[in-house]
């Protein structure tokens, strides 16, 4: 099949280019923010790709503006930030065609409903990544962990098999992204959405790698748990089960931050340093409101959303040190 992706960031760079590069897969890059977009075509229509902080090269990509591409994909891979993904959409319209599928893998909730508008529930399938990467730069990223590292997860909005599905499962596999597959479409969303919850927003308030947050002897017990039950109460509430029980959540929790990734800024931290608003209202405040509708207490992901806007408002007075600059030598 054939694939574009929509947002040359971290994400979209690394999905695409294993796609490309190992898949052997035809790969297109729309890329709607024109900085990021001038930076590569400047670079020669080329990305540079580093695992680890190491073995530093260039990539040859085809990346075009949503305005001048022509392409017809088999399927639109969407990894905008939440609150930039209704102009990218608004952006492409045009473009779209009735027998394209559109995958949304992409941090928090809020992008389902707006993909709806522009593709049938036939044609949607979301997508989850525990598959850590830093851009270190528009045009520069960074693979985190050995080849084949991570996983993700994805389900039909259908919650049936596809033959869409069946043909991305062979290329996501070849291409190394050790993909799985569910028939529990907000089940395997939210196990992402409330594991971030806890890791990312943490993370960025503290500006923090994952496995430092272990240095506190209470953070699984006193922090991940409190936000972990609040989530599921809610999500339970609502007639909604994960593919995770709240223990298993807990032990992802333990787990990554020990062993996976301990050294991982999250990408919440990585918008937060670059003076970027964070995308808190769709993990955090996302959970809670979805409490509030469902008559279940969520006092905890109401607090992390608000520490997380305040922490963004003393970026003023406070301004904070990018630990993933070049330049940086703390810790």
């Amino acid at each position: 099949m054939k694939y574009a992706i929509v947002g040359a960031g971290a994400m979209g760079l690394r999905y695409g280019i294993l796609l490309q590069e190992n898949a052997g897969v035809p790969v297109d890059f729309i890329e709607p923010t024109q900085a990021s977009l001038d930076k590569i075509i400047t670079q020669g229509h080329k990305v540079w790709k580093s695992r680890d902080h190491k073995e530093r090269h260039e990539i040859k990509i085809n990346i075009f503006s949503p305005e001048s591409y022509e392409g017809t994909p088999d399927v639109w891979i969407f990894f905008m930030k939440q609150m930039q993904l209704q102009d990218a959409l608004d952006r492409l319209a045009p473009k779209f065609k009735s027998n394209q599928t559109a995958l949304g893998a992409m941090n928090g909730m809020g992008h389902i409903e707006k993909l709806q508008n522009y593709f049938d529930d036939d044609h949607i399938i979301g997508g989850t990544a525990m598959i850590a990467t830093i851009l270190n730069d528009f045009g520069d990223v960074d693979f985190m962990g050995d080849e084949g590292a991570g996983s993700s997860v994805y389900a039909n909005l259908t919650e049936k098999p596809s033959e869409t599905m069946t043909a991305l499962q062979t290329d996501f596999k070849a291409a190394h992204l050790n993909p799985s597959y569910t028939e529990n479409f907000m089940g395997t969303l939210l196990t992402k959405v409330f594991f971030n919850a806890v890791e990312n927003s943490i993370a960025t308030m503290f500006q923090s790698r994952m496995g430092q947050l272990m240095a506190y002897d209470g953070f699984l017990e006193g922090i991940a748990r409190p936000l972990i039950n609040e989530a599921y109460d809610a999500a339970e509430a609502s007639g909604i089960e994960l593919i995770e029980t709240r223990d298993d959540m807990v032990d992802q929790v333990d787990y990554v931050s020990n062993v996976s990734n301990p050294l991982h800024f999250p990408s919440m931290y990585q918008d937060f340093v670059k003076g970027r608003p964070t995308e808190v209202d769709y993990i955090n405040g996302w959970i809670a409101n979805l409490a509030d509708k469902n008559g279940t207490q969520a006092p905890n992901h109401h607090l992390v959303t608000n520490f997380v806007h305040l922490a963004e408002s003393m970026r003023k007075f406070t301004p904070p040190v990018n630990k993933l600059a070049p330049d940086y030598t703390g810790v």
